[in-house]
């Protein structure tokens, strides 16, 4: 099944009367003759939708291809050997289609006949549909052989046709079975109208193209400009092109219809359940367009709005939203983890890599624990419209330097679902509108907690404030976005964070690897020791402040402190690898990169000379993420403090520490290795920017000839004023 009943489908459940129109392609094999198979699977679903009250009208195609391929071989059993010598003449379109009509009927007379279903056959033409007389005298037989459980299968009569040809002239009140069975889901006022086709619905480009996707509604307004079609059918008159045409004619005059395969068994009655099988052409659909098919520049630009409106609140208001929402990942607990239930069902059954699955799976308490999060970060001072210099400038001119939201946040984020939670609460506690892509192994995991999220964000604001991208293809087009996304924020593996730096001129922030170390210097104390290592490596393998590279003091060899760290890991399940020096000590495997993340039970061990051999492997291997020294030697701890560059540096500590969490930042949006804005666990100072404002009482420059600037700092002789944020919006 293709994903369970879609509400924008919820009007099959009033469906009576349905046209269905069955193909060329569908009832026909590649070389011409029937597909008994495909045929007998689409009688069993009309028997079962006459079974259940349904009134079904079948048009039917197939019976010129049918007639041509029974007509050559009565034309080769005929011939002579000099017939065949001749040049072959293609047999006449309107003898085929006399022929293949008598055959397709025998076969759904005969096909019917066993599931006790009667069937009649009525042939129409162009010319029919002038006369009045005719079309009341066709409403009246239809309803007739309907109310008696008949099934009328319609067909051009091509045999006696007009046109020049059965697959020629494309005019005239209708022109191929595919505008014949709109035509006649209009004159019969059906209530649906299915077209079978040899694919699974309208694709927003050749079917056959990778890059193509299905479309599951067609919104005239969007995709009538987009679509690219293939080639026509391969044996019917018109393809697609001819499906789309008469299935927009359709639906605006009122007739929702169906484009799905009819080579699937079931997709007719899946379509009758409500289910997202095909494509949707409707008249309403334009005021469907869900979010996810919402451009990402229009969902950059309304969470930019409601940003907006959201910094307009006073301060109190913010708070309050954080608590709604804190109380509401609680009250929705049961749902949220039934849903990340099926997210880690599903990795598993995929094969998705343990370290994967770990950070995907929300843990007992973790929703209690995000809750408890949301609540510390909203108890926090309010950091928007704080004023962190005053400087006077002049006599009664004075310059204030502000604590700002950035604006729009694009996070990119791969596997874990609870990041989506942090990551929202700062938005929201920074000012800030947010645009989220989380991984697809995630996806069910990330809706409902977006769902909830949203939910308990006031209407004044809007649930846009956060928008959820659920496409990985649409990623490209909003790297390109850079006058309305002021932020990207990938947190994922170094190739994610590689390929978003490379495609964007939009600022990055993010760490690229979590290739962290714990240094134990020779004046360790060895318990301490070993628990911080145990802790750094075996707490959380799969987090990015996880311990990768234990390095050793010398001397540790002599005093059997190495021996002791190898043999406490091992005993924890720890997979070791070493380096030259100790992979020779310890005859352990060699690691083929010392710059490696494994984020699992997996580490790197290597013997050092000393403190500043331990530095420069750090500096030469290392991620500049986070790196620890265990000491008991201050003067050497304070030389490992100060020259490790890296975002956050420990003595005695271990590296899970590296948390914004744990740091008192309530939440953390990621790590930054970057150098430049902000750098370590980034809470809300690191969403934020700086604004000026400037109070004055009407001085002007006027080339500075009566401007004295005495450029004082003022910011602890005045108090903090009131801040932009402390005032409320009047709508």
């Amino acid at each position: 099944m293709n994903g369970g009943v879609d509400r924008s489908r919820a009007f099959v459940k009033d469906v009576k009367r349905i046209v269905i129109k069955v193909g060329t392609a569908v009832v026909t094999r590649g070389d011409g003759r029937l597909a008994l198979g495909r045929l007998g699977a689409f009688c069993e679903q009309v028997k079962e939708l006459n079974s259940q009250g349904y009134e079904v009208i079948v048009v039917s195609s197939g019976a010129v291809g049918l007639g041509r391929q029974r007509l050559r071989y009565r034309k080769l059993v005929n011939s002579s050997f000099a017939d065949l010598q001749k040049p072959q003449v293609e047999i006449d379109g309107k003898a085929c289609a006399a022929v293949g009509q008598n055959s397709i009927m025998a076969l759904y007379d005969t096909m019917f006949s066993q599931l006790d279903v009667t069937s009649a056959q009525l042939l129409v033409t162009d010319n029919d549909f002038r006369d009045k007389g005719f079309r009341k005298q066709l409403n009246e037989t239809v309803q007739s052989l309907l109310s008696m459980r008949v099934v009328p299968i319609f067909n051009e009569n091509d045999a006696i046709s007009t046109r020049k040809a059965p697959y020629e002239d494309a005019f005239g009140i209708f022109w191929d079975n595919d505008s014949l069975s709109a035509l006649l889901a209009l004159e019969l006022q059906a209530d649906l109208l299915i077209l079978l086709s040899d694919v699974d619905g309208l694709y927003s480009g050749p079917p056959s193209d990778p890059r193509s996707k299905l479309i599951h509604t067609y919104i005239k307004e969007i995709h009538q400009s987009e679509i690219t079609f293939g080639d026509k059918s391969r044996v019917g008159r018109g393809g697609m092109t001819a499906k789309v045409k008469a299935a927009v004619n359709a639906a605006y005059a009122g007739i929702p219809v169906i484009i799905t395969s009819g080579f699937a068994p079931e997709n007719i009655l899946r379509v009758l359940e409500g289910e997202r099988d095909g494509t949707l052409f409707h008249q309403d659909a334009h005021l469907w367009i869900p979010t996810k098919e919402v451009g990402g520049r229009e969902m950059a630009v309304a969470a930019r709005e409601s940003s907006r409106r959201l910094q307009a609140l006073s301060s109190e208001e913010r708070k309050n939203i954080l608590l709604d929402i804190a109380n509401a990942l609680e009250a929705n607990e049961k749902k949220i983890l039934l849903e990340n239930d099926a997210d880690v069902a599903a990795a598993e059954l995929a094969g998705l890599e343990k370290s994967l699955i770990s950070r995907l799976a929300l843990k007992s308490g973790k929703i209690k624990s995000l809750a408890n999060s949301i609540r510390v970060l909203a108890n926090m001072e309010d950091p928007i419209g704080h004023v962190l210099k005053r400087t006077e400038l002049a006599d009664g001119l004075l310059l204030e330097k502000t604590s700002s939201p950035l604006g729009v946040l694009l996070i990119i984020f791969e596997s874990r679902p609870d990041a989506l939670v942090q990551i929202a609460s700062l938005a929201i506690r920074s000012g800030n509108g947010l645009l989220l892509k989380g991984g697809k192994e995630a996806k069910r995991s990330n809706e409902i907690l977006h769902k909830v999220i949203t939910g308990a964000i006031p209407e004044k604001i809007g649930g846009r404030l956060i928008g959820l991208v659920t496409s990985r293809d649409e990623i490209p087009d909003l790297l390109k976005l850079d006058d309305v996304i002021d932020l990207v924020i990938p947190r994922g593996s170094n190739k994610l964070v590689s390929q978003i730096k490379a495609s964007t001129k939009i600022p990055v922030l993010g760490h690229s690897d979590g290739i962290c170390h714990v240094y134990v210097d020779k004046s360790a104390k060895m318990e301490m020791a070993k628990r911080i290592v145990l802790d750094a490596k075996t707490d959380y393998p799969a987090a990015c402040n996880a311990m990768e590279t234990l390095l050793v003091h010398k001397d540790l060899v002599q005093t059997g402190g190495l021996n002791d760290l190898a043999v406490d890991l091992r005993t924890e399940g720890v997979n070791l690898y070493g380096g030259p020096r100790a992979s020779k000590e310890l005859k352990l495997p060699n690691v083929h990169s010392f710059h490696h993340e494994y984020n699992s039970m997996d580490c790197t061990i290597e013997i050092v000379d000393d403190v500043y051999a331990a530095i420069d492997h750090i500096h030469e291997h290392g991620s500049a993420h986070t790196d620890c020294i265990v000491t008991e030697d201050h003067e050497v701890a304070e030389v490992f403090l100060h020259q490790v560059d890296s975002a956050a540096v420990f003595h005695n500590a271990s590296t899970r520490f590296s948390d914004g969490a744990r740091f008192g930042l309530g939440a953390e949006v990621g790590i930054s290795t970057s150098r430049i804005h902000a750098r370590g666990p980034v809470g809300v100072e690191g969403l934020l920017t700086t604004r000026w404002i400037l109070r004055g009482h009407g001085q002007v420059v006027d080339g500075d000839k009566g401007v004295v600037y005495t450029h004082k700092d003022v910011t602890h002789g005045l108090s903090n004023g009131f801040a932009p944020s402390s005032v409320k919006r009047k709508d």
